[in-house]
């Protein structure tokens, strides 16, 4: 008798397969994995637990099934017993289920199990069958669109939407998210506060290349957002490639550990500038110079010795005007995929379009700083974003900047993890030198010029790194040495 019962258990299954197959082409699915793990659920629904992190109805192939594992989440997250009992008041009166045989194939998917099954491995393989069948319809999606070209969308535009789409599938269903307790929370934290105590630099995260930058910040940490704001020529650009070849270059000394891979987004100049700029300041031979043409035979000597030295840094520069963040964040995630990335810099957030039609710019600003953050947790690395400050900073006397002067560019103070300052007061110095008054003697008008010449001395090739915000430490300032015939920023001492 229990023999013939279970032979027509598995008839039922069977029949059912037979049936879902007639009625679709055979996209890659496994049902009896799916029956499996429905059934091992319904004999124990601790078995959800397994697959609950990754798995979701809609992996499943069949229709029938995708509702037997919802109403399972669903009882089971209301501390209710999923089994074939309960779930018949449920699936009674459910098309989906009436064209399979009914209530009795809910007894039929319980039955087989036999045993213990490996459900998590069962998930997965359900899983891995259901992103395959994206990547089918991800691919007719594709060819259909390319066939049918619209006048609002380019080809390029297609490329990075089914970019977008592939690393959807690609992220979704891991199961890294979710509640951690907190001893895994302490166990990372002891981690990196190890890490930065057996490193000779004493930090965390990616070095600066600046010491006392990093003395500060505890090097550049992953998921934070990183302001670095200045009036035009106090040196921005300059900044952000001594940083990106800093990073680049300890990574070819010393590995991942301490040095990155860096993609740098230049809205602003050109990728051969920006070479140039690099070249510049390791060669120590003007820009210029280079530009012009100008160079003596030891000078071009020095430039072909130090070319194949610097071809192979991971340094990955993408100068496409008009980058929006989606653009942005379409070519950070493939430069993920196929080399690695540890540091994206943007040249710089004024120049970044609107995703959207243009509104108060404020409110846009404020859109991309989000999304700025949401990629560098995305990603988990560290976003370093360069920004224009407004002129009402040299309406001031002193012409530092403040917080308060990032308050009209949108939500940037409240967005970013750190907020720094770039001040040179010997570009306001050398702007400044002492006229002859009227009625005011020679004499008296030399020893201001003196004085003048004095103070411009004193602050020549020094910048102020101003970190006025830091969320994980203190503000305060560094001084960095600044040259700006070879665009170079380093350490003073």
């Amino acid at each position: 008798m229990m023999k013939s019962r279970k032979i027509h258990d598995n008839e039922i299954i069977r029949q059912a397969s037979d049936n879902d197959s007639a009625h679709n082409a055979s996209p890659p699915h496994n049902e009896e994995a799916e029956q499996a793990i429905l059934g091992a659920i319904l004999v124990n629904n601790r078995n959800y637990e397994k697959v609950s992190e990754f798995l979701q109805p809609e992996h499943f192939s069949k229709r029938v099934h995708r509702r037997i594992y919802a109403l399972c989440r669903q009882l089971i997250t209301q501390d209710m017993q999923a089994d074939p009992i309960t779930l018949r008041t449920y699936l009674e009166q459910d098309g989906s289920l009436a064209e399979v045989g009914g209530p009795a194939y809910l007894i039929a998917l319980a039955r087989p199990v036999v045993g213990i099954i490996d459900v998590f491995h069962y998930g997965r393989m359900i899983y891995d069958l259901s992103l395959r069948r994206h990547l089918i319809s991800l691919g007719e999606e594709m060819v259909n669109s390319a066939r049918a070209p619209e006048v609002e969308t380019s080809a390029l535009q297609q490329i990075e939407a089914a970019e977008h789409q592939l690393y959807e599938i690609a992220t979704t269903g891991t199961s890294d998210g979710g509640l951690k307790s907190f001893s895994t929370a302490l166990i990372a934290a002891i981690q990196m506060a190890e890490k930065a105590y057996k490193r000779d630099g004493r930090l965390s995260g990616i070095t600066t290349g600046f010491t006392a930058l990093d003395r500060k910040l505890g090097g550049l940490h992953p998921s934070d957002l990183i302001i670095i704001a200045a009036r035009p020529a106090m040196g921005k650009t300059a900044l952000a490639t001594s940083l990106a070849f800093n990073t680049a270059s300890e990574r070819v000394r010393h590995g991942q550990a301490y040095g990155a891979l860096v993609a740098f987004f230049s809205l602003e100049m050109s990728s051969d500038q920006l070479g140039t700029r690099v070249l510049s300041t390791t060669t120590h031979i003007s820009s210029h110079r280079m530009r012009t043409g100008a160079l003596s035979a030891s000078e071009f000597h020095t430039l072909a010795q130090a070319a194949p030295k610097l071809e192979g840094l991971p340094l990955f520069i993408d100068d496409t005007p008009g980058l929006t963040v989606s653009a942005i964040r379409t070519r950070a995630r493939r430069l993920k995929r196929q080399r690695g990335l540890d540091l994206i810099i943007i040249d710089y957030l004024q120049l970044i379009p609107p995703g959207r039609r243009p509104e108060n710019r404020v409110q846009e600003l404020s859109e991309i700083t989000r999304s700025l953050k949401i990629l560098a947790k995305e990603l988990k690395v560290p976003v370093v974003a360069l920004s224009q400050l407004s002129r009402t900073v040299e309406s001031r006397e002193d012409k530092r900047p403040l917080l308060s002067d990032l308050r009209e560019s949108g939500s940037i103070e409240q967005d970013a993890d750190v907020v720094m300052f770039i001040f040179r007061d010997e570009y306001y110095l050398e702007r400044a030198r002492p006229s002859l008054h009227v009625g005011e003697s020679n004499e008296k008008h030399a020893a201001r010029i003196m004085q003048w010449q004095e103070q411009c001395d004193k602050m020549r090739n020094r910048a102020e790194i101003i970190v006025a915000k830091q969320r994980h430490g203190p503000t305060g300032t560094l001084e960095l040495y600044f040259n700006g015939e070879f665009t170079e920023f380093r350490d003073l001492e």
